[in-house]
């Protein structure tokens, strides 16, 4: 019982965190509009699985020599900017013709990603992020106290993991309501090319970061 507080400050951090949008969200949100469904839940269970290579390089003091290494770190931020850069690529080269009309949903459907292709996705996207890295390692320094159990730690991680597949699982079933996903195929290419654009920001955002902690 002398652990709950920690778990509920643990809780509500990962909560403020999961919840703001990032890659993971950008994704997500396409996947949803323009593949449907069962693409993006897919894409959810990656991003959630992918919570257990941060805690299992937290555990293990990875994190720490990654943020540490200022090259290491450096060579991270890259090949993450370099994936969401190239997502961001093939979001923005969207045609007017794929999704011009609520019809095309039956269509892109047929047209979408496998299920362990879209798996894979939210995986990499969330495990090449490093402000899931920097999260997880303010988290392990910072918020968990170094005399909590292992166990209680791993119990953590689990909790974070399936809290973190179910959020973007339930954004991923309000998306692809009939309505809502109706609406939003009504914007057309422009909204994959939005949703492009966010993942190049973010992109340059990263590469800008890794040049910065270079300079200084």
């Amino acid at each position: 019982m002398e652990f709950w507080p920690e778990f509920l400050l643990i809780a509500s951090v990962h909560l403020v965190a999961v919840a703001s949008p990032g890659p993971d969200f950008a994704i997500v949100l396409r996947y949803a509009v323009r593949y449907g469904r069962n693409v993006a839940l897919a894409a959810s269970l990656g991003i959630g699985m992918a919570i257990f290579l941060h805690v299992c390089y937290s555990l293990l003091g990875l994190g720490l020599l990654i943020k540490t290494t200022p090259w290491l770190f450096t060579l991270f931020s890259l090949l993450s900017a370099t994936y969401l850069a190239y997502i961001g690529f093939q979001a923005i080269r969207s045609s007017a013709s794929d999704s011009a009309a609520p019809e095309v949903a039956t269509d892109t459907e047929s047209e979408s990603p496998s299920l362990l292709k879209a798996f894979s996705s939210g995986f990499v996207t969330n495990g090449l992020n490093p402000k899931a890295t920097l999260f997880f390692l303010t988290l392990f320094a910072a918020i968990i106290s170094p005399v909590t159990p292992f166990s209680y730690k791993v119990i953590y991680g689990l909790y974070m993991a399936f809290a973190t597949a179910a959020w973007f699982a339930l954004l991923s079933v309000i998306l692809t309501h009939e309505k809502i996903r109706t609406f939003l195929l009504l914007k057309g290419y422009w909204f994959d090319r939005l949703m492009g654009a966010v993942l190049l920001a973010l992109a340059m955002h990263l590469i800008y970061g890794a040049i910065q902690s270079q300079l200084h």
